[in-house]
């Protein structure tokens, strides 16, 4: 036994162990801290930070795809000899956070307002705690090879004090404000949101159509909503300016029902002539649309509603208190009642619904913290421009600068206690400074030389979006504002891997702000994965109960496999449809793996001489080692270049074509002969090979597939060149292996190979009879490729006895073709009962073509077609052509028989 396989065959189990292989290694990585980055000038760095999940529970499928994507980069990249760090942390995310405690809370029986705020926060920091341990178990799972020495949390001092360094800076420079403006409003948590906590829902609802009277006249203006509550805050209507329809009514008044308030008719480009009436009620403080109507004709915003969407004292006492939905009913019925309810019509309503509370937003007019973005998006926008910045796939490009260029101000601020409170300080008296601290805070009143006590001091109430604090994660994670070492040689960072459903968000804004605190990009590339869907193409949500938890997959199939199929079903940039029974192509993966690698360990019992080298080019006398080496060169340039390029799915096809298809179903097979029956030297030769390239494909693998790689590595190689496979060097394209000449040469003995076989399966001969092949050709060079390949036809194809010939009359009972060029001829007398196999055949068409009739049949029905689901028809479409392509196969192998 070579000392290569520490163990024994026996020790080597038949069937592969992800579980305790998988747990063993981790482990071990951890103990010799081999995902630990240093500061070091004599490599260059590679760095990545991780999109902080957030410390509200689990991981879900798609964090498991995001940082699937990024380990395999950070493995690749430190096989490639860069100083590599995956920099992890955790998120705070202000109102999803409070939003889980709060309802945790409130399950038993206790209410934050009443526990007041510092004793509810703390309730967070303790929620905080056990969420980040688990996400970060979580990730350890998968495989992550974090620096987990670096871990960092969104609120920890460090980030903190980036955060009010942030502020403080922009506030001073003037592009911080406060000031009124049309917000998302969560009733549930009470807070303004942002953008991307809304979720938009399709819903039944209705469509009312009221009738506004017009001042001193007999007409009435018809306007339609879908929140009749809202008509309560309306204080005009708006027409377009080119309806003939109602140029005589502009400038005029109508009378608003059950309010009696007077509110004028306007002309305005925005509204839609076409769409119903083409008057549109305006409702300044509860509608964006409207609210830009009412600034520019600055028309009496009227707030309507309290913090909890319930109406205030600016609507009729008979409404004031009501819920929202209570008050549409109570309006509808009062319209009706008073002769202005026009009509009621179906309607399929576009709701906007918060993530957090699962309830209907709010649009209302708010005073909030706002930023000034317009001279932060300039620069950034450039940047990736002028491929400063470079983002994969290109196509998200034009999503860039659609945001960027039509931006608007940030909303900062949440009505939360959860998040980085809002470091300005209020007096009694109103007087108001922005500080880093209430110390501060005090001096720059003591400045203004105003009279306090240090307890008179109040901070603002309200928390910063949490945005506002991961957007600074490239630089604050390595310890700006400090000048530290770490920032120096670890920032820009390299890549950012994310979600394109966040590229404002977090990825512009991110860009933003490293261009304005340290003049350069936060990062070089960035790459947008796709969205893992189910099977039938829908967004994972709990409501729909379709999720997949990646830890019940990593424990039913491993994390090799969760990772395998991840990147094997992704194309570039494409979402992900995605069912729990496909993680079993990884599986199936992996178990091909290590029986390609048990049967190596099997041979080096009887050749313990045989070592992971390849021999000297001048002693490689074999076709097949030819091919097989050329062969790996191009996996290796193909997956080294999939990966410099961003095409995942390209590269991990590159590894995955090479071993399964040229190394385990060719090459292995081919080598057999030679392992059972070669003289020494030449098992000897031909092993060390197998195990070369098992090594070297071994390392191609690690990035995709760590655990089942270091295993094998580890027992083929243990120690060679360092601890662990990942600090070997990344692979070499070696151009002189490359062959494109040995290459078609071997093509076409495969393709001979594998046209014998179609015959034996086509006239269905059993494997264990051999056959006798005539292979006909003048080709002299063919003939000598042929002499040369002997051994491989009859060992791959089953064949006895090889006859090539440069004429011959088709032998009597014979299936031939014509393939690479040679006529083929195999000989069935006595090999099979020809009537026997003509009956056969026959049955078996009759009963496939009875088949096709019937799903013809059934795709020719109408009704069937308009009520199946697209993909069950898409299926009896696929049973359809297979069963027709099976048929002419049949027909074909018929029509030998009767020739």
């Amino acid at each position: 036994m070579s000392d290569l396989i520490k163990n024994t065959t026996q020790e080597i189990p038949k069937a592969y162990d992800p579980k305790t292989v998988e747990d063993k290694w981790y482990a071990y990585w951890m103990k010799h801290r081999l995902f630990h980055a240093e500061v070091n000038k004599n490599k260059k760095p590679f760095t990545i930070v991780i999109p902080p999940p957030n410390v509200t529970g689990a991981l879900h499928i798609g964090h498991a795809y995001n940082n699937s994507v990024q380990d395999i980069y950070v493995r690749f990249k430190r096989m490639q000899g860069f100083e590599t760090l995956w920099s992890p942390g955790t998120d705070h995310a202000g109102i999803a956070t409070q939003t889980v405690v709060e309802k945790q809370l409130k399950s038993e029986g206790k209410d934050r307002r009443q526990m007041g705020r510092d004793a509810f926060v703390g309730e967070v920091w303790k929620h905080k705690e056990i969420y980040r341990a688990r996400i970060i178990g979580q990730l350890q799972k998968m495989g992550c090879s974090c620096d987990w020495d670096r871990e960092w949390f969104t609120m920890d001092e460090t980030l903190s004090d980036a955060v009010l360094e942030v502020f403080v800076h922009f506030y001073e420079k003037g592009w911080i404000y406060k000031g009124n403006y049309i917000v998302n409003w969560c009733p549930f948590s009470q807070s303004a949101i942002s953008d991307e906590e809304v979720e938009y829902k399709e819903v039944n609802g209705k469509l009312w159509h009221f009738k506004y009277p017009v001042k001193d006249s007999d007409e009435f203006m018809i306007v339609a909503t879908t929140r009749p509550e809202t008509m309560l805050g309306d204080t005009g209507v708006a027409v377009h300016p080119d309806d003939e329809r109602y140029k005589h009514l502009n400038g005029k008044k109508v009378i608003l029902p059950i309010v009696g308030r007077e509110i004028p008719i306007f002309a305005d480009a925005y509204v839609d002539k076409e769409f119903g009436t083409g008057a549109v009620k305006v409702t300044p403080s509860h509608d964006p649309n409207d609210f830009q109507m009412g600034k520019r004709h600055q028309l009496e915003f009227v707030n309507i509603m309290n913090v909890d969407a319930s109406l205030n004292k600016n609507v009729p006492e008979r409404f004031q208190g009501l819920d929202r939905f209570t008050a549409r009913k109570k309006v509808v019925e009062e319209m009706q009642q008073l002769g202005f309810l026009e009509k009621i019509e179906d309607h399929l309503n576009r709701v906007g619904y918060s993530q957090r509370g699962n309830v209907p937003i709010e649009p209302l007019v708010s005073e909030q913290w706002f930023l000034k973005m317009d001279e932060l998006a300039r620069p950034a926008l450039e940047a990736v421009q002028n491929g400063e910045i470079k983002i994969h796939p290109e196509k998200w490009i034009k999503t860039y600068e659609h945001w960027m260029t039509s931006i608007r101000d940030w909303c900062i601020s949440r009505q939360l206690w959860w998040g980085h409170r809002i470091p300005a300080y209020y007096l009694p008296s109103g007087e108001m400074v922005v500080a880093k601290s209430r110390e501060d805070a005090a001096e720059k009143f003591r400045i203004k030389n105003l009279k306090f006590k240090i307890e008179d001091i109040r901070q603002d109430d309200d928390v910063l979006d949490t945005w506002f604090s991961s957007w600074l994660v490239p630089f604050s994670s390595m310890g700006w504002p400090k000048k530290t070492e770490n920032l120096d040689y670890f920032y820009p960072t390299n890549l950012l891997v994310t979600g394109p459903d966040i590229i404002f968000f977090w990825v512009a804004r991110m860009i933003m702000a490293g261009l304005e605190f340290t003049k350069k990009p936060p990062f070089t590339q960035v790459y947008f994965n796709g969205i893992v869907r189910d099977e039938k193409g829908r967004k994972m949500s709990k409501s729909l109960g379709n999720g997949i938890d990646p830890i019940a997959v990593i424990n039913t199939y491993s994390a090799d496999a969760l990772r395998f199929t991840l990147v094997d079903l992704s194309a570039e940039g494409q979402d992900i449809n995605l069912s729990e029974k496909q993680f079993e192509i990884g599986r199936n993966f992996s178990n091909k793996v290590w029986n390609s690698f048990r049967f190596i360990a099997m041979q080096m019992e009887n050749c313990p001489q045989a070592k992971p080298q390849l021999p000297d080019a001048s002693k490689i006398t074999e076709l097949a080692d030819h091919w097989i080496l050329s062969r790996y060169n191009r996996a290796v340039a193909g997956i080294t270049d999939g990966l410099e390029n961003y095409k995942l799915h390209e590269a991990m096809n590159s590894v995955y074509q090479f071993f399964w298809n040229d190394y385990c179903d060719w090459y292995l097979e081919m080598i057999k002969e030679r392992m059972y029956n070669g003289s020494e030297e030449v098992k000897i030769q031909t092993l060390s090979t197998a195990l070369y390239l098992m090594e070297g494909i071994m390392k191609l693998m690690h990035p995709i597939v760590p655990f089942i790689s270091e295993e094998i590595w580890q027992r083929l190689a243990p120690r060679k060149d360092g601890e662990s496979i990942m600090t070997q060097a990344w692979e070499k394209t070696d151009s002189k292996r490359v062959n494109s000449a040995v290459e078609k040469e071997f093509e076409q003995i495969q393709n001979i190979i594998v046209s014998i076989r179609n015959i034996r399966s086509e006239m269905n001969i059993s494997p264990a009879k051999k056959t006798d092949a005539f292979i006909v050709t003048d080709d002299d060079q063919m003939t000598a490729l042929l002499h040369s390949a002997d051994s491989y036809i009859k060992n791959l194809a089953r064949v006895e006895n090889m006859t090539t010939v440069a004429t011959l009359q088709k032998p009597k009972n014979s299936a031939s073709a014509v393939v690479a060029g040679v006529e083929l001829y195999i000989p069935l007398e006595g090999i099979i009962d020809a009537e026997a196999e003509r009956a056969r055949l026959s049955k078996e068409i009759a009963r496939l073509e009875n088949q096709v009739e019937g799903i013809s049949r059934k795709l020719d029905n109408a009704d069937f077609v308009a009520k199946a689901p697209p993909q069950v028809i898409e299926k009896e479409k696929a049973k359809l052509r297979n069963f027709r392509e099976t048929i002419k196969t049949l027909r074909g192998s018929l029509e030998q028989f009767k020739s």
